[in-house]
């Protein structure tokens, strides 16, 4: 999983609530399990028409946004389902950070694992933020600083938000379940060795 530290970028305002994991990625796309190649068809019916073309006035569509990896969003962003698909298409497409007011819990869940930084901040401060990303449009960029759990917004005061030390160790190592297995490695191998020294009748391979 790649580590997330520092990152500054163009942040989109989506001005909605209530954004389901259906909007994010259609169930139609859900027949993959590979976590790539789901970008193109991140928010699909609001990107694009029946006959393909893009739907000009969709903020991910608009040049200054286009290229945007933060999402500055309303209330209980990804609910609906529980496909772990929503978190794969945001990152494909790029997007390693999503600040709303709330979110589902699962989608917030699956976030983390997949190296993607939900952060919940109180919604006067989400709508300023909107606003400033709607009024800067690519010319400016968030930076959002985990190590020091803040965002800058340009030259205004550095914001404070709060994340779990857990899942910020795991963030900031780029860990994700596989990984923080992989980290205990060592102890693995010393145990399997002991008990094969202790029972090595169970250790045989059959004839």
């Amino acid at each position: 999983m790649q580590k997330f530290t520092t990152l500054t970028a163009t942040a989109a305002p989506m001005d909605l609530i209530n954004i389901d994991t259906d909007m994010i990625i259609p169930k139609q796309f859900l027949k993959t399990i590979k976590r790539t190649g789901l970008g193109k068809n991140l928010f699909d019916e609001m990107r694009y028409n029946a006959d393909g073309s893009e739907i000009k006035d969709f903020v991910l569509n608009q040049d200054v946004y286009r290229n945007a990896q933060i999402i500055v969003a309303g209330d209980n962003f990804g609910c609906g389902s529980s496909r772990e698909h929503a978190p794969w298409a945001l990152l494909d497409f790029g997007i390693r950070c999503v600040i709303a007011p709330s979110f589902a819990d699962i989608f917030f869940n699956n976030c983390f694992k997949n190296g993607i930084l939900p952060i919940k901040l109180d919604k006067d401060t989400v709508a300023k933020l909107m606003q400033w990303a709607k009024d800067n449009g690519g010319k400016a960029q968030l930076t959002v600083n985990l190590p020091e759990q803040t965002i800058t917004a340009g030259n205004q005061p550095a914001i404070p938000f709060e994340v779990e030390s857990f899942r910020k160790h795991c963030l900031l190592n780029g860990l994700d379940d596989i990984g923080l297995s992989l980290e205990k490695a060592p102890k693995i191998d010393a145990y399997e060795s002991a008990q094969q020294s202790r029972t090595p009748w169970l250790a045989k391979k059959s004839a």
